[in-house]
């Protein structure tokens, strides 16, 4: 790694959710990091990244690797000069193994060594901020206003009656707040203000969408993180879903980083630290984000009604308990099961799980589904898997949402309450 100063970089951010990379990098750039989100991914993309993979990999890690590679033969790259701003996990699934094979190709493409900045999530992200110590609670910030543009984005856009107007709003209220997070404040508390500021005049710019449409069938959208949530890789099957009739209900970036604190707790206890200094700084920082996160969401209640996340992490655990063991079946798979029934219970007529072709997490999620259904009284569940090649959605999407109408019209026809 070279021991040039991370302020003397250009720091390029993987755009896993666009919104969500925008924001975390206004904040490398209040903190006074010259920061930016790697372009989109392209046909050059999959091609660069398949240099280097065998095709055993899933979609993210070719795709990834190919983004890195793109960029490095832009004419202004430098290997001394740049920076990869890369959140990493470890555990059973191959994304552990990503930053190594970044490192091997690049080696092997000549193009020096290659320097990631990669919080890891086994302490909820928390260890960038031993150099950069606002960086965390910013950056919480930065994914939880994305997310909140993003569920409105969804909300409204499907109801438009103007094409482009919503998208107008939440690419202009990402802006702003970008700005926002940038515009550094004489205190956290202001700061935060300031923030929550710009989103509720976003939130009242989404409010004057000119709408039009009875409800449409109500889609939970869940699976692997990076497949659901990156556009490229899911052949933007969210749009073509709300071309195809139907309203998308994503799962976000933020339900990953409570589990991320729900899993580090959960391992102090099973060390014997459940009473720990340890353990204070896990719920301490909990009890901030929660805070923080009440306060951003404040103005969008009336906008979100009906879209209400958890109360906790732990409740999405404790559903999924009858049919996966939270302590035993760990990542996406978990939360993609209990997510499910908790999208039930607030109105989903049905549910999307997007992973990536031999994803560990919908491989057994999709063994689950079929008795979770059942359970349900039939909920449509549906897996999308993804490599990279043209599939046809847009039959598959039509046909599934014929079967959420059914649905929702038999369900609404007995009355059924919904499960909890």
């Amino acid at each position: 790694m070279s021991g040039v100063s991370l302020r003397e970089k250009k720091l390029w951010v993987f755009p896993m959710t666009y919104g969500g990379a925008r924001a975390v990098a206004a904040v490398w750039r209040a903190l006074g990091v010259d920061a930016e989100v790697i372009p989109p991914s392209d046909a050059d993309t999959l091609a660069l990244g398949a240099r280097h993979t065998s095709g055993d990999e899933c979609l993210p890690q070719k795709i990834t690797l190919g983004d890195l590679l793109k960029l490095a033969r832009r004419p202004d790259y430098s290997p001394e000069r740049t920076a990869i701003f890369f959140a990493n996990t470890t555990g059973p699934c191959r994304f552990g193994q990503y930053i190594p094979l970044f490192r091997k190709a690049f080696r092997e493409e000549g193009l020096g060594d290659l320097q990631v900045v990669a919080p890891n999530s086994d302490d909820g992200y928390q260890s960038v901020g031993r150099e950069f110590p606002d960086l965390p609670r910013l950056g919480w910030w930065g994914v939880v206003g994305a997310d909140l543009l993003q569920k409105a984005l969804h909300r409204i856009r499907p109801y438009e009656c103007t094409p482009g107007t919503t998208d107008r709003v939440y690419l202009e209220g990402l802006d702003a707040l970008c700005r926002a997070i940038e515009r550094r404040a004489p205190s956290r508390r202001r700061h935060l203000a300031a923030v929550v500021e710009c989103l509720g005049e976003t939130r009242e710019r989404f409010a004057q969408v000119a709408v039009q449409g009875a409800p449409r069938p109500l889609i939970g959208v869940v699976g692997e993180i990076f497949c659901r949530l990156h556009p490229f890789s899911n052949q933007d099957l969210i749009r073509r879903l709300e071309r195809a009739g139907g309203e998308a209900w994503l799962s976000d970036v933020s339900e990953w980083i409570w589990y991320c604190n729900e899993s580090e707790a959960r391992e102090l206890t099973l060390k014997g630290r459940r009473l720990s200094f340890a353990m204070f700084g896990v719920r301490l920082r909990d009890w901030v984000q929660r805070g923080d996160e009440h306060a951003l969401a404040s103005s969008f209640g009336d906008l979100l009604r009906g879209r209400e996340e958890p109360e906790s992490v732990g409740a999405l655990l404790e559903y999924a308990r009858p049919y996966l063991p939270p302590e035993g079946a760990l990542g996406e798979m978990v939360l993609s099961v209990g997510k499910a029934v908790h999208l039930r219970a607030h109105g989903a007529h049905g549910v999307i799980d997007i992973s990536p072709f031999t994803c560990m997490n919908g491989i057994v999620s999709e063994a689950i589904y079929p008795r979770l259904s059942r359970d349900l009284d039939g909920l449509p569940i549906k897996n999308f898997y993804f490599d990279g090649k043209p599939a046809p959605l847009d039959r598959d999407l039509e046909i599934f949402l014929e079967l959420a109408r059914g649905y929702r019209a038999r369900t609404e026809r007995v009355g059924q309450p919904c499960p909890a």
